[in-house]
């Protein structure tokens, strides 16, 4: 009778059986994880500061990011992090993915930290996908890859390379091939303006290929029509298209082209910011480089390219006609990709003298015995496209832009970069070092960015673009088990521009989909990578803020925000507009009095600046949102332009706030 009520004692009956549990092996009583990850310090990618914990992963997904120590007799294999940093894997929204079949392993992307890269970009890219999909399934790859649609690549399938507006028909069918290229996964449509035959469409078809695209949540990018002398005209047709279409927008691998628009990524990133403002989504993404890589064709003017190699072997062999032709490269060559100088015209890779690789334009002539010379030169780039063509490396961009783009709230890292192995002619050293670059170079040793805001660049603001939010691109409960660790201290590219078959230093581990591709240093055989499809959701938008209580009475007298708000009232806003704004700017000051106020423009508006660290994503935008009553524009100004303006001599950034009266 004892024995039978002691065992129907709920409380004794537990501890039975957690004894008999403790007499488990530990192993068996929780799920194994497959990797942990131990005492790393985790950048999570949303831009906060990091912290120590670990990190398990099971299959394809991180199940536990602990600031607790974890049990490692729980997991199948130990990787000991002291001393690096864990983030997720790197996002490449850029990438030049046309040997992906011939080099399933993307080495050259993946010993970057790159576990997803978006391929179709300018233009170009694999069509139709569906059957492209299947051939990557069958072998799997060494990263996961995404596609757009390239408009180029429709363009020509409909109408060739031909120098006209389509007929109704015709753009009925480049609609259909791009709501195609949607259904079967792509995440949204490309264009390469300044290439053939992409080149000869106008705005409108753009504009009406576009929201076939928008339709299905997909974005748009954009290699601009002009990055040089037309640059500007180049960034207005895009935020045009994202008003019309009523897409989001990307300008990819944004830059100023040639010395003479040195300094205007000024007037581009104002236009982002502007466009910003009236609630355009548009965003922008930079290689860490002050050279650029692309065809020889690009110095060939574009009339002259209409029609294909035949026609233009036709137009050459007229004599007027190749005058025409020889005085547009002698104006590409002075003004635009030529730098004004042919030592800037680089060779990349030559089929049909590999003497040439690594060379520059200036050394073909002297061994032809000709000047090095726009003039003279001519000759020889028609030559040889003639030929065949060639990849060229072209050193015309200011390293001032560069950074000053890099800083850039709406900036995301990406490589535009070309897979290739060592021995293939002298790419670009961007196809091995993009990544590695940024952290060693423009964050560790020139400390252009924090760490924090490097990976947020490359980590979840693509992610946000391409509508994966919590599923890449974060280092989180949930998500996939894309991972990159690298050491701070030591990463870096030595990858050159005459030496650029050089693979990253200082990442010794990258896990895609839970798997080891570079493994201790040593990239693996593994093959755990697949070809993602579009979200059927649209892309994510940034969080507005809380709304801001409204209030009319005044702070205590002598408090900061009473004083700052004074002088904003004495400027001509409202009290309560003045409480408001300064408790929405006080996280974003530097330090409490580092506002000021003043009239500007016609005096309808008056402006307000804030001296203010590297914002938070979408802060801007969302002061906007909830200031919208009484806000006209609010504008995001870097450090280097800051000081241009206001020679404030402040080291970071400005937010300038007009406000109606």
């Amino acid at each position: 009778m004892i024995r039978r009520l002691w065992w129907n004692c709920p409380v004794a009956l537990a501890l039975v059986l957690l004894g008999a549990i403790a007499d488990v092996p530990l192993e068996a009583q929780a799920s194994r994880w497959s990797v942990l990850i131990r005492n790393g310090t985790v950048i999570d990618g949303t831009g906060a500061a990091r912290y120590r914990a670990d990190v398990a992963l099971i299959g394809d997904q991180i199940v536990e990011v602990s600031r607790r120590p974890l049990d490692p007799r729980r997991a199948t294999r130990v990787i000991d992090a002291t001393g690096l940093i864990v983030a997720p894997g790197f996002i490449d929204l850029h990438a030049h993915l046309e040997p992906l079949l011939e080099k399933r392993g993307a080495t050259s992307a993946v010993t970057q930290g790159v576990t997803l890269a978006l391929g179709g970009p300018d233009g170009g890219g694999p069509f139709p996908l569906a059957p492209y999909a299947d051939s990557i399934a069958k072998g799997g790859l060494g990263i996961n890859v995404a596609y757009l649609v390239g408009h180029n690549v429709i363009r020509r399938k409909v109408m060739g390379t031909e120098n006209r507006a389509p007929t109704t028909e015709e753009l009925d069918r480049m609609v259909g091939l791009v709501k195609q290229g949607m259904d079967e996964g792509a995440f949204g449509m490309s264009t390469g303006l300044r290439y053939v035959p992409g080149y000869y469409a106008t705005t409108d078809e753009v504009v009406t290929l576009s929201r076939a695209a928008a339709a299905y949540g997909g974005i748009y990018t954009s290699h601009l029509r002009e990055e040089g002398l037309g640059l500007i005209e180049g960034v207005a047709e895009a935020i045009t298209i994202a008003d019309q279409a009523r897409i989001p927008v990307v300008l990819t691998h944004h830059k100023a082209v040639g010395q003479l628009m040195w300094g205007q990524s000024v007037r581009t990133l104002a236009m982002v910011d502007s466009a910003r403002a009236r609630g355009l989504d548009v965003m922008i993404d930079q290689y860490p480089y002050t050279a650029s890589q692309t065809s020889l064709a690009v110095l060939i003017p574009p009339w002259a390219l209409a029609g294909g190699s035949r026609a233009l072997r036709t137009r050459a062999a007229d004599p007027v006609l190749r005058d025409s032709i020889l005085r547009g490269i002698v104006t590409l060559l002075e003004t635009d990709r030529g730098g004004g100088d042919t030592r800037r015209v680089q060779f990349g890779e030559v089929t049909w003298d590999r003497s040439l690789e690594g060379r520059t334009l200036a050394d073909w002539a002297a061994s032809r015995g000709v000047p090095a010379t726009p003039q003279a030169a001519a000759e020889l780039v028609l030559e040889g496209e003639l030929k065949g063509g060639a990849s060229m490396v072209y050193h015309i961009i200011d390293e001032g832009d560069v950074r000053r783009i890099m800083r850039h709230p709406q900036t995301m890292i990406a490589s535009d970069g070309r897979l290739t192995d060592p021995g293939e002619g002298v790419p670009h050293p961007r196809a091995y070092g993009t990544f590695p670059r940024v952290l060693g170079t423009y964050v560790r040793a020139e400390q252009v960015l924090t760490l924090e805001t490097a990976i947020h660049k490359m980590t979840a603001m693509p992610a946000a673009r391409l509508g994966l939010t919590g599923a890449r691109g974060c280092l989180a409960v949930g998500c996939a088990a894309d991972v990159t660790i690298f050491d701070a201290a030591t990463v870096g590219s030595p990858a050159t521009f005459t030496q650029p078959h050089q693979y990253a230093t200082g990442i010794p581990y990258v896990f895609v989909n839970g798997v080891a591709m570079v493994d201790d240093g040593k990239v693996t055989t593994a093959r755990p990578g697949t070809m993602l499809q579009r979200p059927r959701v649209g892309s994510t938008t940034p969080t507005p803020l809380p709304a801001a209580r409204a209030t009319q009475v005044r702070p205590r007298r002598g408090s900061t925000n009473l004083i700052i708000a004074e002088e904003i009232e004495a400027a001509g806003a409202d009290i309560t507009t003045a409480l408001q704004l300064v408790e929405r700017l006080r996280p974003m000051m530097l330090r409490p009095r580092n506002l000021t106020a003043g009239s500007v423009g016609d005096g309808n508006l008056f402006g307000v600046i804030v001296y203010v660290e590297e914002v938070r994503v979408g802060s801007v935008e969302a002061l906007q949102t909830v200031m919208a009553a009484s806000v006209r524009e609010i504008r995001y100004i870097g450090a280097s332009d800051a000081t241009t303006r206001w020679g404030t001599g402040h080291s970071n950034g400005v937010i300038q706030v007009l406000l109606k009266r």
